[in-house]
């Protein structure tokens, strides 16, 4: 009688998240954790900005001199537009890809970005071709490591909660200019993408009968980089049921190495109530343990099942009743 009534529950709950409709891990909007909101239903207008490789000074020096044509996202709502620079490296050459997953579910490319360097522009409230003339710099020892940089260039419309939109961006390979004197470009804004800044080991274990969800965090791989011995790393779970977000958790900070190992696990209470969406959000930031410094938002990753497709790993997970499943994930900035 109680292997029927657990088959029973476990029926019923997959009927219950078989009704749920929630994007998919490429396609998830940001919260406050996420600190952006991805606009991509349409983008429009142009940046201008300058490139220049200072060989006297080692350094890349990147000036956004200006952005037009942006569109108002609210008739209501006074636009306040800044840019945010990423400096992104790639070593294609020396990464060694696991099985991991991107948003479509599918086998990601062999490279891993690390970013070297982000900053941003001052705010230019209530205008649509806002002038900046923000002038930023990235140390490079030689010239020839512009091959390895992409310069990410995101227009951001401010809000006061840090869920800032991101109205399009811009990306230019470096290695394909010839920057040796100042060069002045305006591209078009397109519509952002992610990028793969490492991977994610993820365990998750459904317990229908207790209605419990448990997500455990195995490892983290980031990209081959010079870490710094105050470096650690932690990550904030989020669970998300019936657009009502569950009490977030944490785990503990472990210093940071090129795969930091964590081996901790968190434990959700799944309402009573079925479950019309149910979503897990992974955030991973590193902090320096030495001083007391913002955090850093590495990267995220999301795992849920849609109402026309379901994520693989939660296939598994709904398979495998009270069995941990473990499986590698791509971590996104």
């Amino acid at each position: 009688m109680l292997v029927e009534n657990v088959n029973t529950e476990v029926l019923r709950l997959s009927r219950c998240l078989s009704q749920a409709s929630l994007p998919s891990s490429g396609s998830v909007q940001a919260d406050g954790e996420m600190e952006e909101q991805a606009n991509n239903t349409k983008v429009e207008g142009t940046l201008r900005f300058s490139i220049y490789y200072d060989q006297l000074q080692s350094q890349l020096v990147v000036t956004v001199l200006q952005v037009q044509g942006l569109l108002e996202q609210s008739p209501t709502r006074i636009l306040q537009p800044f840019v945010k620079l990423r400096f992104m490296w790639s070593n294609s050459e020396e990464v060694e890809v696991e099985e991991c997953t991107d948003e479509e579910g599918e086998g990601t490319a062999p490279v891993l970005w690390k970013v070297l360097q982000e900053c941003r522009t001052r705010i230019v409230k209530g205008s649509c071709n806002p002038l900046f003339g923000d002038q930023f710099s990235c140390p490079l020892l030689e010239e020839k490591q512009l091959h390895h940089i992409n310069l990410r260039m995101e227009v951001r419309d401010f809000d006061t909660f840090s869920r800032h939109s991101v109205l399009g961006e811009v990306r230019v390979p470096l290695g394909q200019l010839n920057i040796s004197y100042p060069l002045e470009l305006q591209e078009d804004l397109m519509i952002p993408q992610k990028d793969l800044v490492g991977k994610v080991l993820l365990s998750l274990r459904i317990l229908p009968t207790s209605r419990r969800l448990e997500v455990g965090l195995l490892k983290v791989r980031t990209a081959h980089s010079e870490i710094s011995s105050g470096a650690a790393l932690y990550a904030r779970f989020s669970v998300q049921c019936n657009q009502s977000k569950l009490r977030y958790q944490k785990t503990s900070a472990v210093a940071r190495c090129l795969v930091t190992v964590f081996n901790e696990v968190a434990m959700f209470s799944l309402p009573e109530c079925p479950l019309e969406q149910c979503k897990i959000l992974v955030s991973v930031y590193e902090i320096r343990t030495a001083k007391r410094s913002p955090k850093h938002l590495i990267g995220q990753l999301t795992v849920g099942k849609e109402k026309s497709s379901e994520d693989k790993h939660w296939s598994v997970m709904m398979c495998s009743v009270r069995q941990p499943i473990a499986k590698w994930h791509g971590l996104l900035i």
